[in-house]
């Protein structure tokens, strides 16, 4: 048996049909794979089909497709209706104060996209400080009289977030409504993921876990469709948003606090029609994980003047979304601004839309700078990041390199002296296409000024990286960043 075996697989039969499989295999990809993606991601999935086939195949069929299940994408359809009509505040945009003409058509694709009009009449506080934002935060769910939403990419129960779980349990013992949503696969990554969901449980708070990972539960889609938001609303009064998850600055791992990684970010307290928008996100999020819609709880209180009012718009973006809504915001920017535009991204990894609208602004004579970290906390992502600096410089782009071990996480990006956009989202092809994000674009010179300062006291605190000293940097590294890239593509 063992010699007919022996003799069948070293036959010319077997290897003209194994032949004959290749080729079929490599047919179909050619056939399948280009169908609806960015060309630079059809070959990065041809490329591994081709070298490594049953690797590639397996991997391409778990990873290959960004559409989530049928339901989830109707769900989304079913709610933009709802988000339009639960908006309040266009009345209160003043067109006339510091909005540039090339803006209108911007704010009415993120409306067409998106579903959210530009509201006037907020005010917004900036929080730089981790352990800052997180008592405002605390504070807020303190105040809270009808319900607080909390969504959180990454959400535990620590030593450092004791305080503000210990709120949510405090208001739902006087009656407020509380519900929570966390991402499932980020969460139960995280050090003490079980105490955490012990946690919620025990103080009665209605709880959610976010495009979970169950299949034995008949959950499934694609395992690394996140959602990545993070935000917080609290009667439909005060909202929060920003790059903070609701974790410890070294997100309580073992690798993080040998090096002594910390990470830093940027929240913002928004009041004002823009919390019905941030919380229409939540009741979007909510009702696809539970088929419950939220109806109207509160309102957002009069349309009083406002000293220093900015106007803002809610920019949703996701795998439930058509088109990449983030993406098409911030190319529609860059390739508006007319004198500067400052990035601050902890993961930049553009596509070739993104990369070509920065260069063009910098070869156009624009003052254009990032600022990225210096140090990993993602290795495949912080080589792939470098692989984009030497071009980036030689367009006369200014990368400023955040001093380690601090992680500079923010997300944000200025434009000119009127716009800016703050949120969950990164400058890299996963928060374009595979991660639920959320963005806010502000207008306002004041809110720009603000975050000039803030950009200012991110440069005091990093060292620009020169092209000459770039170039000389060792081969090993330039295999690795150039390696790095061409994962980055695979989506």
């Amino acid at each position: 048996m063992l010699t007919a075996l022996v003799a069948f697989f070293t036959s010319s039969v077997f290897t003209t049909t194994a032949l004959i499989i290749d080729i079929s295999i490599r047919v179909i990809a050619v056939v399948v794979v280009p169908q609806n993606r960015k060309p630079q991601t059809a070959m990065a999935w041809l490329l591994a089909i081709f070298i490594l086939p049953p690797v590639g195949i397996v991997l391409f069929l778990l990873f290959g497709s960004t559409r989530l299940p049928r339901r989830r994408r109707e769900k989304q359809e079913e709610i933009n209706a709802y988000i339009l009509d639960i908006t309040e505040g266009p009345d209160r945009v003043e067109k006339e104060i510091d909005f540039p003409d090339w803006l209108e058509p911007i704010v009415e694709q993120n409306r067409t996209l998106g579903s959210m009009p530009l509201v006037g009449g907020n005010t917004a506080k900036l929080f730089t400080e981790y352990a800052e934002s997180l008592a405002a935060m605390t504070a807020a769910v303190g105040q809270a009289k009808r319900f607080v939403h909390a969504e959180f990419y990454i959400l535990s129960f620590d030593h450092t977030t004791e305080p503000f779980f210990t709120a949510l349990e405090a208001a739902v013992a006087r009656g407020v409504t509380v519900r929570v949503l966390l991402d499932h696969v980020a969460s139960v990554r995280s050090p003490g993921y079980h105490r955490t969901i012990r946690k919620l449980r025990r103080i009665g708070v209605h709880w959610r876990l976010m495009l979970p990972v169950q299949p034995l539960r008949g959950h499934w889609q694609r395992p690394d469709l996140r959602n990545h938001r993070k935000l917080l609303v609290i009667d439909r009064l005060v909202a929060f948003t920003g790059s903070q998850n609701m974790i410890d600055r070294s997100y309580n791992k073992k690798r993080n606090l040998r090096r002594g990684l910390r990470w830093k970010d940027l929240m913002v307290r928004f009041e004002g029609p823009i919390v019905a928008g941030i919380n229409a996100l939540f009741v979007t999020d909510w009702y696809s994980e539970t088929d419950e819609l939220l109806m109207r709880e509160t309102d957002s209180g009069p349309a009083e003047k406002i000293v220093d009012a900015i106007d803002a718009q809610v920019v949703p973006s996701g795998p439930g979304f058509e088109l990449e809504n983030n993406l098409r915001l911030f190319d529609s920017l860059v390739y508006s601004a007319q004198h500067r535009v400052i990035i601050t991204s902890p993961y930049f990894v553009p596509d070739d839309s993104m990369l070509y609208a920065i260069t063009n602004a910098a070869y156009r004579g624009l003052d254009v700078q990032l600022f990225v970290s210096a140090v990993a906390a993602q290795p495949v992502v912080f080589h792939a990041q470098r692989s984009y600096y030497e071009v980036l410089l030689r367009a006369g782009v200014r990368i400023w390199l955040y001093k380690s071990p601090t992680v500079l996480h923010a997300k944000h990006f200025t434009i000119d002296e009127e716009v800016a956009v703050i949120g969950s989202s990164n400058m890299d092809m996963r928060s374009f296409t595979l991660n639920y994000e959320i963005s806010v674009m502000v207008l306002g010179r004041h809110i720009v000024a603000q975050l000039r300062e803030i950009e200012e006291s991110y440069r005091a605190e990093s060292t620009e990286l020169l092209l000459d000293e770039w170039l000389t940097r060792p081969l090993r590294s330039k295999v690795l960043d150039n390696t790095a890239r061409l994962t980055a593509a695979v989506q």
